[in-house]
């Protein structure tokens, strides 16, 4: 069975910013102001699974210091 969507060949990038907030960008592409390479770098998928494993809270960073005890 073929897929609908076109086969890509691209290589992503986890990254994360100053709130410990992740995202995926392409790999060959400099990162947007405020994002810093995580170190992971794969297929779309690979990264994507990767994040869910380990963003276990999604809240800002800053949201998460305010609510400590």
């Amino acid at each position: 069975m073929e897929s609908s969507e076109p086969e890509t060949q691209t290589l992503f990038k986890v990254v994360l910013n100053d709130e410990a907030q992740y995202s995926i960008w392409p790999a060959e592409r400099d990162n947007a102001l405020g994002w810093r390479d995580e170190g992971t770098r794969g297929t779309r998928e690979a990264c994507l699974e990767h994040i869910d494993r380990i963003w276990k809270d999604m809240r800002p960073l800053s949201v998460r210091r305010q609510m400590e005890p």
